[in-house]
C-alpha cells in the first residue's frame, strides 16, 4: 500500500513539473540595415502545433502582446511595432473579440540610428493558449545587435 501511494505521489509531482516546463513558443530575432541611418528589427515567434499567441491590439491586458523597448541615445523608434493581419474570432469563454497568430508570426520595428552600431533591448510580454488551456502570461528580454 505504501509503495502504491508513493508511486502515485511521485507521478503527481512529475506531472506538475512537466506541465510547468511546457514552452510552446520560441523566439528569434535579427536586425537588417535599410540604409546608413535606419534598420528594421524582426522579432519572430514560432509556435508549436495547436498553440496561438495574441496580437497587440486586443482588449484584454493580460493576454495582449507587448513590446517595451529600453530607451537609448543610440536609436529612436520610428512608428509602432508592426504585425501581420491576425486571425480574428469571438471567444465565448472570455466574451471578447480576440486576435491571434498561429504557427509563426514576425513583428517588425523600424528604428533610426544615432550610432553606427548598437544593441536594442526589448521586453516582450505575451500569453500563449491552445483549445484546452492558456499558460500564465510570460515575458522575455531580447538584446538585438544592429551592426
Amino acid at each position: 500500500m505504501k509503495k502504491t501511494a508513493l508511486v502515485f505521489v511521485f507521478m503527481f509531482f512529475n506531472y506538475i513539473a512537466f506541465a510547468q516546463l511546457e514552452k510552446p513558443i520560441t523566439w528569434s530575432y535579427q536586425a537588417t540595415r535599410v540604409n546608413k541611418t535606419e534598420a528594421i528589427l524582426y522579432l519572430k515567434a514560432k509556435l508549436d502545433r495547436n498553440w496561438h499567441v495574441y496580437a497587440q491590439n486586443i482588449k484584454s491586458d493580460a493576454m495582449r502582446m507587448r513590446f517595451t523597448f529600453s530607451p537609448s541615445k543610440d536609436f529612436i523608434l520610428v512608428g509602432k511595432t508592426e504585425e501581420p493581419q491576425p486571425i480574428k474570432k469571438y471567444d465565448k469563454t472570455v466574451k471578447l473579440d480576440l486576435a491571434y497568430f498561429e504557427k509563426e508570426v514576425v513583428f517588425k520595428q523600424r528604428i533610426k540610428l544615432n550610432k553606427a552600431s548598437t544593441i536594442v533591448k526589448t521586453k516582450v510580454e505575451f500569453m500563449v493558449c491552445n483549445d484546452k488551456q492558456c499558460l500564465p502570461s510570460d515575458e522575455i528580454m531580447l538584446s538585438i545587435l544592429v551592426k
